[in-house]
């Protein structure tokens, strides 16, 4: 795949003492370790099953991750050997280039919609068990979701790219002075320390502009880097790897399941010494220095209107072509070049939003992984806070860029031949999740590549939409992979295999991504048409009843409980998409014969209910247990990330949610426990929001602060990252809130550059927990109204200019 790389050069933050040899790169936003790793991990090709910890525990909870978008690596800092994980994010096995053809791929919806009145009517004559039956059979898919159920494997997998390693010939023996440091600052990973009387100091980043990895081996005497480099292959491939010239390597590649060519060139540019590429290795000697370039690429094709009956519809350019060129422009401009460039792109994105919480208490100087266990113990540590959420923004500038795949479960990061959920895009909340700090904390670009994808997804959601539930628009199921993979799979467990409004939560980040931005020619030009078609599904799809009220049928609240008639997550959605696209089209100016017919389905769909414990109802009847602590909390969609449940307009709908989260506990798995820091923020708990941070970090993260489910998924991170935005600044409910959920434990801080609905761009100043004063650019000139302990203020604005705000007596002023 071509990748389409573009990025706005703006302001340059000079770092000077980046370059420097002497820089203490544990200091300000970094995860660091004073201990190498070792060697035992390298290299464990598995096919890893749904759950359980990564058989590699050094990958999994001490690499640093590092990405552009599109190249991934995990810099592991072995001193004997450096070993380093390579990713690609479209090298994925299965689609219709696999040996059972493009029929074989698409032919995995069952031909189902008839039996909804089948299904519908069972429901009506009180026969659930009938109902479920029905469903069980008939609106599971043809695919298997396990390679070992299948052959040849149609759903596919994100697979390794396979690793790198570099040997140094030097030993642990006597060395001092170990750091291995992610310094998000500058997006780039070091590795120091001294060995019999030389200090060696390695450096990483990954360029988006340059589309290349670059690796830069130094020491601070002359001669002393003495380095045999080396490419371990996916075992799942077959190879050619030889020399590419005198200075590098070449290695081309196609996956056995389906085809695709993937490719990894590998350059050196060396000062002193001599060097050599012989025997498909790179060897060095006595140089005073050495610098490696890397770049890889498979032939993936992104195409929004694939040909169903041709095996290469995904096919697109030769991936040694591609890496060649990207080669030759890299290695043209040099280490000085390629750094520059990349941090002027990476710091204009990255130092847009600033937070400092408590910022006169001290900081710590102990590794990261000291501090967590500090932290663990009750040691408050405002700066690990800090540097967690700064960590999920990082994490999304680096895996999720234009001209790309979305972030899948583990970014874009993996170590092996399969992994856990086949490392897929799983649609019941885990991809939602990767975005939900996308557009909050100033990092809109990253929402792009979702975009992309869902336009990926329609038209063969289109042909799903239409064999399960006779319906118009697109549908989308519990896993999609990058070929367009829409159909449910084959299990007939249907508490996680039926998710009929995958596709329509997806939508809503379409309108979220304009509601943001306010940019009204993407909304025309791209976004409408998939808020639309999500809409046009989602009301054929509802069951109309005798008494005109549309409930979901038939539902589930994903991966919990029984197939039902109207599971409340799936009116929330339905009630989002709905208000979504009657907004858009009124800004368009377009379909108001539709939209009548959308409001109508709205104002009769099924009312939230409140059940005999105080709840609010998770199924259509009284079921829950308040003993049950299940992980998913689907039914409070509408309170996060929706917004039709809000202590503000649903005070007593809002309280039945609380008692929810109170039933269901303050722990769970790292993505659980980032959901609910969030619905604590919508429910202006600030304290309660504060424990649930707490307890992320205590149980749901691993010494290079990665999430762990487990084994490691990376939308805890992301929905920690949003938790924290939402406990400063919510902006969902028509107007921009100033710190609604603000803990007594933040007593004094400040956040810069995040940004609220109808493009403003917010800072805000409190002192003893309370506010000082904010700031609001309005980068599209609407009518602004702000909210803060019961005062309003509401006042027009002009497209790029800056309000002050205080409080002046008992009121918000402009000044």
């Amino acid at each position: 795949m071509r990748k389409l790389y573009s990025f706005i050069v703006g302001t340059l933050l000079v770092l000077p003492t980046l370059q420097a040899g002497n820089t203490d790169y544990t200091r300000g936003l970094s995860i660091w370790f004073d201990k190498p790793n070792t060697l035992d991990g390298q290299a464990i090709w598995l096919r890893q099953s749904g759950q359980g910890h990564n058989p590699d525990k050094a990958w999994e909870t001490s690499s640093l991750p590092l990405g552009n978008g599109s190249l991934g690596a995990n810099i592991l800092g072995s001193v004997a050997a450096e070993r380093i994980t390579l990713n690609e994010k479209t090298l994925w096995k299965g689609g219709p280039n696999t040996a059972g053809g493009a029929d074989y791929y698409w032919n995995v919806n069952k031909q189902s919609a008839h039996l909804l009145k089948d299904i519908r009517q069972a429901f009506a004559d009180g026969d659930q068990k009938k109902a479920a039956k029905l469903t069980s059979d008939n609106f599971n898919g043809l695919a298997a979701y396990e390679e070992s159920d299948e052959t040849p494997f149609r759903f596919g997998s994100f697979s390794t790219m396979g690793e790198l390693y570099v040997e140094t010939g030097l030993s642990e023996l006597q060395m001092t002075n170990y750091r291995r440091v992610l310094s998000l600052d500058s997006a780039m990973a070091v590795v120091q320390f001294d060995k019999d009387g030389t200090h060696y100091q390695r450096k990483y980043f990954i360029s988006y502009p340059d589309s290349v990895m670059v690796m830069k081996f130094t020491a601070d005497k002359a001669g002393q880097q003495n380095l045999v480099l080396s490419y371990c292959p996916n075992s799942e491939a077959k190879s050619d790897l030889q020399a590419d010239g005198t200075n590098g390597l070449v290695y081309r590649g196609v996956l056995n399941n389906n085809g695709m060519k993937f490719a990894i060139r590998i350059k050196a540019i060396h000062k002193g010494g001599t060097m050599m590429a012989e025997n498909n290795r790179i060897i060095v000697k006595g140089a005073d220095e050495v610098v490696f370039l890397l770049t890889a690429d498979t032939d993936y094709k992104m195409n929004f209107d694939p040909d169903f009956a041709n095996p290469k519809t995904y096919v697109g350019n030769d991936p040694s072509q591609t890496t060649q060129a990207m080669m030759d422009k890299a290695f043209a401009k040099g280490y000085d070049e390629l750094y520059r460039n990349h941090e002027a792109d990476y710091t204009q994105l990255f130092n847009r939003v600033q937070l400092h919480l408590n910022p006169g208490i001290e900081s710590t100087s102990l590794p990261t992984y000291q501090r967590l266990i500090n932290y663990r113990a009750g040691k408050p540590d405002y700066r690990l806070e800090e540097l967690y959420y700064q960590f999920g923004r990082y994490l999304l500038i680096a895996c999720s860029r234009p001209g790309n795949l979305p972030a899948n479960l583990q970014g874009m990061w993996h170590n092996n031949l399969d992994g856990p959920w086949r490392v897929d895009y799983h649609n019941n909340i885990n991809l939602q999740m990767n975005y939900w700090p996308a557009c909050s904390t100033n990092l809109s670009e990253s929402v792009q590549p979702l975009i992309d994808f869902i336009r990926l997804l329609q038209k063969p959601g289109e042909k799903t939409a239409q064999a399960y539930f006779g319906a118009r628009g697109w549908a989308a199921s519990i896993s999609a992979n990058i070929f367009g993979f829409t159909a449910p799979l084959s299990s007939k467990d249907m508490s996680w295999n039926l998710n009929p409004m995958a596709g329509p939560w997806l939508a809503t980040h379409v309108w979220e991504y304009y509601d943001y931005t306010r940019d009204k020619k993407f909304l025309k030009e791209t976004g409408y048409e998939l808020i639309k078609s999500s809409a046009q599904f989602t009301v054929d799809y509802l069951w109309k009843k005798p008494d005109g009220t549309y409930t979901a049928a038939p539902s589930t609240s994903p991966e919990h409980g029984p197939i039902d008639e109207g599971a409340t997550f799936n009116h929330a959605v339905a009630r989002e998409i709905l208000l979504d696209a009657i907004a858009a089209s009124k800004v368009l100016g377009v379909d108001s014969k539709e939209r009548k017919e959308w409001e109508q389905v709205l104002a009769n769909l099924v009312p939230y209910k409140i059940g005999r414990y105080g709840q609010l109802l998770e199924w259509s009847t009284d079921i829950d247990d308040p003993k049950d602590e299940h992980r998913h909390v689907n039914h409070l969609f509408g309170l996060h990330p929706g917004h039709t449940l809000s202590p503000i307009t649903t005070p007593e709908l809002s309280q039945a949610a609380k008692v929810v989260l109170e039933h269901r506990g303050d722990g769970a798995t790292g993505w659980s426990m980032g959901w609910k820091l969030n619905q604590w923020a919508r429910l202006h708990d600030g304290d309660h929001a504060y424990k649930l941070y707490g307890n992320l970090l205590k149980n749901g993260t691993m010494d290079n602060l990665w999430d762990t489910h487990p084994p490691f998924q990376i939308d805890g991170n992301f929905g920690g990252t949003a938790g924290v935005t939402e406990m400063l600044m919510q902006s969902h409910m028509g107007f921009i809130q100033l710190l609604p959920a603000l803990p007594k434990a933040w007593e004094n801080g400040s956040v810069n550059g995040l940004c609220a609905k109808g493009n403003f761009e917010v800072s805000i100043s409190w002192q003893n927990n309370q506010l000082t004063e904010a700031t609001i650019v309005s980068n599209a000139g609407e009518p602004c109204v702000l909210k803060y302990e019961g005062m309003t203020l509401s006042f027009k604005t002009q497209k790029g200019k800056s309000y002050r705000i205080i409080i002046a007596g008992n009121r918000l002023k402009v000044a």
